[in-house]
């Protein structure tokens, strides 16, 4: 990967188009790096001026006397092809272009664009945008932006923030700012004609003085980046936390199989994203919330919630929202309730939440105790403290929270509802993070305790990743439906259990091989034009003696003929019946973004309606397969209902991964596989059902 060094953090500027009215548009950048102080060499060009600001002004690039790393072009869209090219001839290395008017106005312009990347490659100069606000790198004063968030104070911080929209990502970074969180850096990457975000944020999250990545996205086109991104981040414990716009089914596309027909863009984004310890944000203030956490607090080594509030209403509704989100709210021990019981009075209560009434008003100790006591507690790893107004006891609450936080060994947050300015800045000022209301409270100490997780596996399954060998597959030259025998053979190879099956072109051969596989029998229509068995009513299961597969033959052949004039019979499968007590679905699909992903899942005639699946990118290792599983709403049905016996989850997990092993050495010959229903039971797993498609 090149290194952005010259486009983060040059030591020299040069800015193209620059006014001598430091309040327009083209003059605020230069502006902004004299008022905020970067040391680097600033050179403003523009042929209309001999002097801007106190500083030399020049004709062209060409007549700048020193080195250049960093341009900022500030021309007419038309003008900025030639401008790369000279800027390119003279050496320099990087340019930020703030023009409107290209890809995104249609056609001519995309045309344009091209050319302006083409004059950016021909030199090997990094370029950022077009049609971006440019950046910020707060710890060096780098202000190469006209965006007005730089009108205030941009103090540095630990969180890296790239944004691909510019007018919401100032927004972001201004919400950001009256949090008191500091923005080491802010980028906007507009069109991305060359540097995308997973580049920036790559760079970025290498600087030693990040400890959080966040990022808004309204497009991926570089899926594998993004997850080589999540895996160095992960490596380095830098959180990273996305909001990506775009959840609506319009990724989706028509499939052959049911795997590809839930295969809508967000769903698989989510799931993939999710396996690799990246931290999904609904919106803005949910993103800021986790951020906020995440660069306050250390990680937590469990999913236990101690809750400590003043409001008994509070206390449950934040218990209620954190089991919603799978943390644990455990009755305290007794000999923690034992302790509390001392310090706090006797209307309060002891169980979790823990609520000190208001009585810590008139005795502050009381809720420094409370919170140390309720934090020392075995089973809680994490603690939420719950308070609300309080303006006249602003001084004596921020000594107490400075107290617990120089005492407790596991992470707290504060929830202070309308809190006062002074003790929000206060809090914040010494590394305590204050979130806004109960339920937001709770989401973001969820997103801390799922990080911190997603990074307890990663770590664990690195050896086990390792070790995955895909399997060396000999796929069909043709492209479509692969033949079911075919497929079961490929099955086979790659150690996935599928039930028994024979073809037979007739009658008699399906009699045969009825006796063969023994009784009872199912029988399916094998056609490449019919990939939608059940609806061509081409199955017939449950088939005990020679009479019955006779019968099922004939009809099987007539309902098919019926049901698609002139498609190709090659006869039907004859399959042995297969017992299992709960159907499942286990697929891939060539997604465009990230490639051949996984899926697993509720299936059988359900599975469109219920859309119960989990999805990763392939492959996955058996582990990673087992927490898919625990995505799922109806995970419970995996351990046993109504007296059926738990499934043999570890076959079903070795299955998944077998699956993914599959579809990571097929590529991008595959288009679609699919399992369903896959009958999991007691004694094991089989794929009673398959499809395969090739490219």
């Amino acid at each position: 990967m090149n290194s952005l060094q010259a486009l983060l953090n040059p030591k020299s500027i040069a800015i193209l188009g620059a006014s001598a009215d430091l309040t327009k548009v083209h003059g605020r950048t230069l502006r902004y790096l004299l008022e905020k102080g970067y040391a680097g060499k600033i050179f403003p060009i523009n042929p209309k001026y001999q002097e801007i600001g106190r500083l030399k002004c020049y004709p062209d690039i060409a007549a700048v006397p020193d080195a250049v790393d960093l341009a900022v072009v500030a021309l007419p869209a038309r003008l900025v092809p030639a401008a790369l090219r000279d800027l390119g001839r003279q050496g320099v290395k990087a340019a930020v272009v703030f023009s409107s008017g290209f890809a995104e106005t249609g056609d001519a312009g995309r045309v344009l664009e091209n050319e302006a990347i083409a004059a950016a490659r021909e030199s090997g100069m990094r370029l950022c945008g077009p049609n971006c606000l440019g950046l910020i790198n707060a710890f060096e004063n780098v202000i190469a932006t006209f965006g007005q968030f730089a009108e205030g104070d941009t103090p540095s911080g630990p969180v890296g923030f790239v944004t691909q929209s510019g007018a919401f990502g100032t927004a972001i970074a201004a919400l950001a700012r009256r949090r008191s969180l500091g923005l080491g850096y802010f980028v906007n990457t507009g069109n991305e004609g060359d540097v995308d975000f997973v580049q920036v944020m790559r760079d970025v999250l290498s600087d030693p003085r990040i400890r959080v990545g966040a990022g808004y996205i309204e497009g991926l086109r570089n899926g594998p980046g993004l997850l080589e991104l999540a895996d160095y981040a992960m490596q380095a414990a830098k959180p990273l936390v996305l909001t990506k716009v775009g959840k609506s089914g319009a990724g989706a596309r028509a499939a052959a199989s049911h795997t590809g027909a839930l295969a809508g863009a967000d769903q698989v984004f989510d799931g993939v994203i999710r396996g690799h310890g990246i931290i999904r944000a609904r919106n803005e203030e949910h993103m800021l919330d986790m951020v906020e956490v995440f660069a306050a607090c250390g990680l937590p080594e469990g999913s236990g919630l101690g809750i400590v509030t003043q409001s008994g209403g509070a206390g449950v509704l934040m218990a209620d929202r954190a089991e919603e989100l799978g943390l644990e709210v455990p009755v305290l021990h007794a000999a923690t309730q034992q302790a509390l019981q001392q310090v706090i009075p006797g209307f309060g209560a002891c169980g979790n939440p823990v609520d000190v009434t208001g009585q810590f008003v008139a005795n502050p100790a009381l809720l420094r105790d409370a919170v140390r006591i309720v934090l020392s507690d075995p089973q809680v790893h994490v603690g939420i403290i719950w308070l609300q107004l309080m303006d006249a006891y602003i001084d004596v609450l921020i000594d107490i929270f400075k107290e617990i936080q120089t005492q407790a060994t596991k992470p707290f947050v504060v929830c202070w509802v309308a809190a006062p300015e002074r003790a929000l800045s206060a809090l914040r000022e010494h590394g305590i993070a204050v979130l806004r209301g109960a339920e937001p409270a709770v989401d973001a100490v969820a997103a801390l305790v799922q990080y911190a997780e997603a990074r307890r596996h990663w770590l664990a399954d690195q050896a086990a990743r390792a070790a995955l060998q895909l399997p060396r597959l000999a796929l069909p030259a043709v492209a479509g439906p692969v033949a079911s025998m075919a497929a079961q053979q490929l099955l086979d190879k790659c150690g996935i259990t599928s039930a028994r099956a024979e073809l037979a072109g007739t009658a008699a051969a399906a009699v045969a091989a009825a006796k063969k596989l023994g009784y009872p029998v199912a029988l399916k229509i094998e056609s490449p034009d019919i990939l939608h068995k059940t609806e061509a009513q081409g199955v017939r299961l449950g088939l005990g003696d020679e009479a019955a597969v006779r019968a099922a033959f004939e009809a099987i052949m007539i309902n098919a003929q019926r049901y698609q004039a002139g498609a190709n019979l090659d006869g039907v499968i004859v399959q042995a019946m297969v017992q299992g007590d709960v159907e499942l679905v286990i697929g891939l699909q060539n997604d465009p973004v990230f490639g051949v992903v996984v899926m697993a899942g509720l299936g059988g005639i359900h599975i469109e309606v219920l859309k119960d699946v989990a999805w990763r990118k392939a492959p996955v290792t058996p582990a990673e397969a087992g927490r898919m599983l625990n995505d799922l709403r109806s995970k419970a049905l995996l351990d046993g209902v109504r007296g059926r016996p738990p499934v043999k989850r570890e076959a079903l997990m070795k299955m998944i991964s077998a699956v993914s092993l599959l579809g990571a050495a097929a590529g991008g010959r595959l288009q679609e596989l699919d399992l369903n229903p896959v009958l999991a039971g007691a004694n094991g797993v089989t794929a009673v059902d398959w499809l395969v498609v090739l490219n």
